[in-house]
């Protein structure tokens, strides 16, 4: 019988950290296998039952919430030898332009800033000061130590692969003033009391609270945005996709791709730059 147990779970959660795959990866793996336990209500596991998973969950999500659910326990499914079980995810049609409603601008970051900065929330404007100047993922804020700011950069170590993180020289100075301020002397610098890596549901809640002061809709304003921002403007300046993958330490150059679409406004503009309709 094909019955999703805990011990089963915990077993594909064990072998996860084995493959070395980020925190998040593996939190987000063992929710999507929990979360079809809870569907199928100890029933028996088969391919016509997935089948009707996936339709309860298109019924609710957009599809690429669908197929990273549907990878997870394809994952799940190789792991205890249930191939057979295995369905095919949902076909999405790659995005052309970037949502302006999700898109977080230069203007609008500035003012993020700003507002941290007024309220003397100094972690937090460094932190975002970070994120946005550096392109790091939430989760590799912790590689970035005392150490890492003095040495002028940082080893990412996630996932299997190693890539350099550079620190600008004035994100540098700003560093190092704020580890004296705060009388850190070395480890991380962004922590919490107790001296652990900070939690990103902590640092997005942090963000959100600023938005109203700073006019900013709050779907906009989360940690993974800064990180487009990043990529957008580096884009911008240098038009080489392929460095940009490497910079933000992705295998494919498909995903870059995504960071740097425009929004439908700014191409409406190169269209009519272009001055082909008269």
């Amino acid at each position: 019988m094909r019955k999703i147990t805990e011990s089963a779970v915990q077993a594909f959660r064990d072998s996860l950290f084995m493959d070395e795959k980020s925190r998040a990866t593996v939190s987000k793996y063992i929710q999507a296998v929990r979360r079809l336990a809870v569907f199928l209500g100890g029933e028996e596991l088969t391919k016509l039952r997935l089948l009707e998973y996936r339709e309860h969950l298109q019924s609710k999500n957009k599809a690429q919430t669908v197929n990273g659910a549907l990878s997870a326990i394809s994952a799940f499914l190789d792991f205890c030898g249930w191939q057979e079980c295995r369905i095919k995810l949902l076909k999405v049609q790659h995005q052309v332009f970037a949502q302006e409603s999700r898109e977080l601008s230069e203007a609008e970051y500035k003012r993020l800033l700003q507002t941290a900065k007024d309220r003397k929330n100094k972690r937090l404007y460094m932190l975002m000061l970070t994120l946005c100047g550096t392109g790091i993922r939430i989760g590799e804020l912790e590689y970035i130590t005392v150490e890492a700011v003095r040495r002028g950069r940082a080893e990412i170590r996630m996932k299997g692969k190693n890539r350099m993180v550079i620190l600008q020289k004035e994100l540098r100075k700003k560093l190092l003033k704020y580890v004296k301020e705060q009388g850190i002397e070395g480890g991380y610098i962004f922590r919490t009391r107790s001296g652990k890596p900070m939690d990103r549901s902590n640092i997005c809640h942090d963000m959100k609270k600023l938005c109203a002061a700073a006019n900013v809709e709050p779907g906009k304003v989360f940690p993974h945005n800064l990180r487009h921002l990043f990529a957008r403007t580096f884009y911008a300046i240098e038009k080489n996709l392929a460095h940009l993958a490497d910079v933000l330490g992705h295998s494919r150059i498909e995903t870059t791709r995504i960071y740097v679409a425009v929004s439908a406004a700014i191409h409406e503009r190169t269209l009519s730059r272009m001055r082909l309709v008269i």
